[in-house]
């Protein structure tokens, strides 16, 4: 199989720079979405719509990155 429909979006989730990457995968739409920088994952989802999956990944870096502490730049 090959994957189709690839996409990337800078956004921002809870105060958060993130990027939201997504792709379909036979029947089913992937999302995966990292921090910008170091680039480490936050979540995977899958769904059977592109809306589905992206949702759930949005909700689901939503609640982890909520929980995250910023620290001061200096500290």
């Amino acid at each position: 199989m090959k994957a189709e429909q690839y996409k990337e979006v800078k956004d921002q989730i809870a105060g958060w720079p993130v990027k939201i990457s997504s792709y379909k995968l036979g029947s089913k739409f992937y999302v995966t979405i990292d921090n910008v920088s170091p680039g480490a994952w936050i979540c995977k989802t899958e769904g059977a719509t592109l809306e589905e999956a992206e949702t759930q990944a949005r909700a689901k870096a939503a609640e982890m990155l909520s929980r995250t502490r910023k620290m001061p730049v200096g500290s």
